[in-house]
This record gives structure tokens, sequence and C-alpha cells, in this order.
């Protein structure tokens, strides 16, 4: 894939000044290549040159990407100590000679986004100026919705499968190309996103609304869409994941090893397209799915650690040569037919490229060292991965502009436009799946409302939002597991207001669906919350502010609200839809089955109310 932008020489902005270039000046010194790029071949002719100086464990650092535990490049951490035997991020980068990080907001990697950007150039020259020379590669979990690193300031999205809702090629693009350009602005030039895993299993405790549909078709559009808004539009990478498809299994591979029983054929109608439609998009990365597809490897191995579903299946029926990403190699998925001295030896025989987040890193490390030196591992298959991964680096213009401006990441992350079309896009997803006694639009007027349920976070949003529109209303916040307390209190408040909205979050997931995990309320308490909420007799508003199937559980529900979401352009979106401030646009992208009876349909894909 050529390369996106025009490739400039290397220079220091802003605060960085002399320090920066000075470091700059280490790399262009290391590697004259870099004075005057020009084209894939010049890019192929550093590479090679490149790999060429590099000693065994500095190739093998390339091969890695992991945590790092602190706020910027010389905070001394115990979980750093602990975890690698060295107290500051800069030692792990120089220890190890890594090729990424993966920057947590629970590592206190990304409080705030002029933080992140301090951090990042922090860690730039700890890895620049040390060992291979090569700048780091930081990444991040930024789905949008339920899974994100970084939250406000930096702009909110509804998440994937709102976007499903939405049907909006348009949309999804520009959320994956402002999210990209904020993330760039932070120094961060790889986003672990599309999830590109079709969800057909209503009780997939895991993906859920990080998928955009259950349909496969919708799926890969919106997939093939935001790769061209990160890559195309944002200039960082993208990676979708979890090949070969993580969408039809009620276990978490977090906790459990799921096995996916589709055959071949259903494989390459279900589960395939998203992931075809990326690589044709040119994706640079691809992550793995920590599951057993015995109809494509009846080995027993997981995915990640399959050669037949690895290399037979992604690089060679695909035709895929971008960089393979591992999950996180601490997933039990992984970890429960192979030790941790196995795991990345066989993920690299796979075909892998990089391995994410080892859980004993020095242990993995070595092993791949190891291997190497007994004839297990090749130096020629390092090699290529180590390419593969350099490749990668130059074409998104982290080898040649690994610095950031930390004085400017505020005009690019939050600004009002950015946060404008957020807002636009959430406004086109929430979806209205009943309004049988007509309660919906709200007249316009002021009254008394009563919000409740999960959680105290999003309620207070909610509230906020319907209070600009001179409600008056208070609020009775829960947990997902209400208590038998807070049940009575919403009760006895709801007869004191004119309306109630009441917000669930999963109250559909009810039983343990994998060995070690647990459900989101295994007695049943949001349940048991909406329907002593309905027999008040009072109007009530119910509402999914993520998996859409809790109205299944709830079916004597007369009105009822899907948002995908519970952050605050959700909510704002809700409050809109409420008022009748805005039409709903938001179609269901997954059928929503009938409560145990498996293989019916309450509400079908497409489903969606409007006025």
């Amino acid at each position: 894939m050529a390369s996106r932008r025009p490739i400039r020489r290397l220079r220091a902005t802003g605060r960085l000044g002399a320090a920066a270039l000075a470091v700059a000046t280490a790399v262009t010194v290391c590697a004259p290549a870099l004075a005057a790029p020009t084209g894939d071949a010049r890019m192929h002719g550093w590479i090679k040159s490149h790999i060429a100086r590099m000693t065994l464990p500095e190739k093998v650092g390339q091969l890695f990407s992991t945590r790092v535990y602190g706020s910027t490049a010389d905070t001394a951490h115990p979980e750093n100590v602990k975890a690698y035997g060295v107290a500051t991020p800069r030692e792990v980068v120089q220890k190890y000679h890594l090729g990424g990080v993966l920057y947590f907001a629970w590592a206190d990697n990304v409080g705030h986004p002029t933080n992140a950007a301090e951090l990042s150039n922090g860690l730039q020259r700890a890895a620049i100026s040390s060992g291979s020379h090569v700048p780091l590669l930081m990444s991040i979990d930024q789905e949008g919705g339920a899974i994100v690193r970084v939250g406000p300031p930096a702009t909110q999205f509804p998440g994937n499968m709102a976007l499903g809702a939405g049907r909006s090629v348009k949309d999804a693009r520009n959320a994956a190309a402002i999210t990209g350009r904020e993330l760039a602005a932070m120094g961060i030039r790889q986003d672990f996103a599309p999830v590109a895993d079709v969800n057909v299993n209503p009780f997939n405790p895991v993906i859920g609304v990080r998928s955009y549909a259950s349909d496969p078709q919708l799926a890969a559009q919106l997939t093939a869409a935001q790769v061209a808004g990160y890559q195309d539009d944002a200039g960082i990478s993208s990676s979708a994941k979890h090949f070969p498809g993580h969408g039809d299994t009620a276990t978490d591979s977090h906790y459990g090893f799921p096995i996916i029983e589709h055959t071949r054929e259903e494989w390459d109608r279900l589960d395939a397209p998203p992931f075809r439609a990326a690589i044709d998009a040119g994706i640079d990365a691809i992550m793995t799915a920590h599951i057993q597809v015995p109809a494509l490897d009846p080995s027993g191995d997981p995915a990640t650690l399959s050669k037949p579903i690895m290399t037979g299946m992604l690089r060679g029926e695909l035709g895929y040569d971008g960089v393979v990403y591992t999950d996180s190699l601490g997933m039990t998925g992984v970890r429960e037919k192979y030790g941790d001295d196995r795991v990345p030896v066989l993920a690299l025989k796979a075909g892998v490229d990089v391995l994410l987040n080892p859980p004993e890193f020095d242990i993995a490390y070595n092993a791949v060292i190891e291997a190497v030196k007994n004839g297990e591992l090749t130096e020629r298959r390092i090699d290529e991965s180590v390419y593969r991964v350099l490749r990668l680096k130059w074409k998104n213009g982290q080898i040649l502009r690994p610095f950031v401006n930390e004085s400017r990441v505020m005009d690019v992350v939050g600004t009002p436009k950015n946060l404008a079309r957020a807002q636009g896009i959430a406004d086109r997803t929430t979806t209205v799946v009943r309004n049988d006694a007509d309660l919906l639009p709200l007249a316009d007027e002021p009254r008394k409302m009563l919000v409740t349920g999960w959680d105290a976070t999003t309620t207070a949003a909610l509230a906020s939002s319907l209070e600009r529109r001179d409600a008056k209303t208070e609020v009775v916040a829960t947990t997902a597991q209400p208590t038998d307390e807070s049940i009575t209190q919403a009760v006895e408040r709801a007869a004191d207001n004119d309306v109630t909205v009441v917000l669930t979050m999963k109250a559909w997931d009810t039983k343990v669906t994998n060995p070690e995990g647990s459900p989101t309320d295994p007695d049943g308490k949001q349940q048991q919350l909406v329907k002593a909420l309905l027999a008040t007799g009072k109007p009530v508003v119910t509402v999914a502010v993520r998996d859409p199937y809790d109205i299944a559980y709830y079916d004597e529900a007369q009105t009822h609200v899907a948002t995908y979401a519970y952050n605050g352009v959700a909510m704002e979106s809700l409050a809109k839809t409420l008022y009748g401030e805005i039409t709903p646009h938001g179609k269901l992208p997954v059928d929503v089955p009938r409560a145990n009876e498996p293989g019916s349909t309450l509400y079908p894909f497409g489903h969606g109310l409007t006025w």
C-alpha cells in the first residue's frame, strides 16, 4: 500500500525545541536515508539496512507491545518494578528495546490529552536514543462507546453498534477520522479498532455493542469506512479485530476458551466479510482472537496460535501481508492450553508478528530469543515480522515524525467542531423501539421527571440534559445490581413525578456464561427495578443504554428506547429524542430475540419507530 501522505523531514516544533531536534538528528545520523526519503523503494532500502544493523534482542523487542505504568517517561511506579524489574517507563522501553507501548487509563497514561502527548514524546526519546534507534508505536483501544481509554475532553462517540443503527457510512468514517486525528495529536498512531466481529449471538458477553451489527454486509461496509477514516483521513494505523471472528460465542475469552461452532461455509458468510473489507481497504493491522474454530483448524489450538488460520487463511487465502497482532496474551483463552513461555513462540510460528501485553514479560521476551538460538525459530522468520512492523511505522509517519507538539494538542482534541459533529452522529443513532402509549415525544412543557437506573454518572448526565429543557429532575441512581432499598426508593419517588426514565445496562445478562466471569446482574435486579416501576401505573420510559436486548425481559414496557451507549453524547441524544427535538432515525442493527425462546424474534433487524 502506498504511503498515505507526503513524507517530510524530521523537525522539532513548539515546546520540544532543541532537545527534540537533537534526538531527531540522532536518528538521521543512525539512518542517513531518513534525510530525504522518496517512495516505497527508499522505505524498503532503509528497512532492510536497518534490520541488518539490529541485534537479535533489538529485533525481538520490536515484536512486543506492552503496557507501562506512569504519566511521564520518568515516573517511577511500583507496578513497573513488579512487571519489568525497573522503575520507570523509560527504563522499560530501553531494557527490552520495545517496538510499541499500549496506553491504558488505569496505568495512568492518558489522564489528559496533553499529558498523554508528553508521555509519548518522552517514550520516543527513550526509544530513539538507545538500542535499535527505532521510534515506538503508541497504541490504544479507543473503539468509542463502551470501550475508550481517553475520556473527555477528547471527543466521545456512541460506539460501533450505534453506528450500525445509524446506517451511515459517512458518519462511521467521520467518527474514525476525528478519533484518529485526536489520537495522533497525543502521539498515539495506532488504534486497535474497528471491531470487525459480527454479533450474531445476543448472549455474547464480551462483544455486544462493540460490534456494528448482526448483519455481515452492514458490518463490512462500516468496517471499511472506519479503516478509511483512521488511515486515509487521520493518517494513523487501524487494526481490525478479532480474527477470525468473535461474534458467535457466549464465552468471554478474557476468562474462558470460546469455541465457535461455525462451519467453513458459515464462516465465509458470517464472519469473513468485515475482515475481507478491511483488507480490501488496505488495513495496516489485524488482531487475533483467542478462540477455537474446529472447522478452520481441528487441532484445538486457539486461532492466535494456529498456523492454518493465521498463515493458511489470513495470509494465504485472504492475501493479507500487513501486521498481525495477538490480542492480550494475559487472557485465559490463549493461556489455557500452553504455558506463558510457549505462547509467544507458537504465535510467531503460526504467522503472528506482534505479541501484545504478555503477563510475564521477561519470560515471553526471553522465550523468543531462546527459540531462535535453539533453532525452533529462525532469525529470518524474526526478520519477516520486524520488516512488517517497520514498514507500518514508516507508512503511518511514526519513523519520520515521532514527536508531537505538546502545546498544540488542545487545538486538535475536543474542539467545538469535533464535539458538534460527534453529537450530530449520535443524534442519528438513537432508536425508538416501542411507543405503544404514544408517550413520545413528550409535550414541550415543564414537568417533573425521575431519572433512575444505571449508574450515577449516566443518570446525572441524562438529568442534566433534561434540565436544559426545563424539566425538574430527581435522580435515584443504582448499580447494575440494584438493591432492594434502591428499588423501593425509586418506586416511592416515581409517585411524585410525572414521568420516570429508567436506564438499564445489560439487564439480560443474568447467567454465568463462562467458567470464571460474572454476569452483569445475576439476580435479575435490573429487571425487578423496571417491573416495579411499571407496576406503579405512572408513565415509564425504559432505555437500554448498552446492549439492545434488554426489552425482551420486560416486554410489558410500552415505551422503550435503545441508545447503545451511556456517555454524554448518547444521553443528550436521548433527551432530544424524548422531547421531539430530533426525529429518531436509528434502526436496530441486530435482531432482539424473545426471552427464553431461542430462535424467536421479538423485534427484527431494521426495526425502529419515527415520527
